[in-house]
């Protein structure tokens, strides 16, 4: 069993997790852009950013014996996540859409306040 502070900082996890493998694909198509000389170095910052808070979120659930088994698709609203512990499984389930939106909030957010440090 997971306490409430544990399961945010799970969330928050998997909430980077998306962001930066939706930043991956779309890395791709940014080096399209005839303007990829202003975006890939914003992406650049952004992905090692993301991946610095991914890495520090895994090494707190790692000393807490927690840790993210697998994704399974339930169909195209709804996705369990399941999350081993210590104690035993739990299994997580996420609404689709509510995901997409907040990776974008978390992106826009981080984007945002990279701006401000400038």
């Amino acid at each position: 069993m997971i306490n409430p502070e544990q399961r945010k900082m799970v969330h928050k996890y998997l909430l980077i997790e998306l962001a930066i493998k939706s930043l991956q694909v779309d890395y791709l198509k940014v080096e399209q852009f005839k303007m990829k000389k202003v975006f890939v170095p914003l992406m650049d910052s952004l992905l090692k950013e993301l991946r610095q808070e991914y890495f520090e979120l895994k090494r707190q659930l790692f000393q807490q014996r927690i840790r993210v088994v697998g994704w399974t698709a339930i169909d195209e609203y709804f996705s369990d996540v399941q999350i081993a512990t210590a104690g035993d499984d739990v299994v997580l389930r996420y609404a689709n859409q509510a995901l997409k939106t907040k990776v974008e909030q978390l992106i826009t957010s981080y984007i945002k306040n990279d701006q401000g440090s400038k």
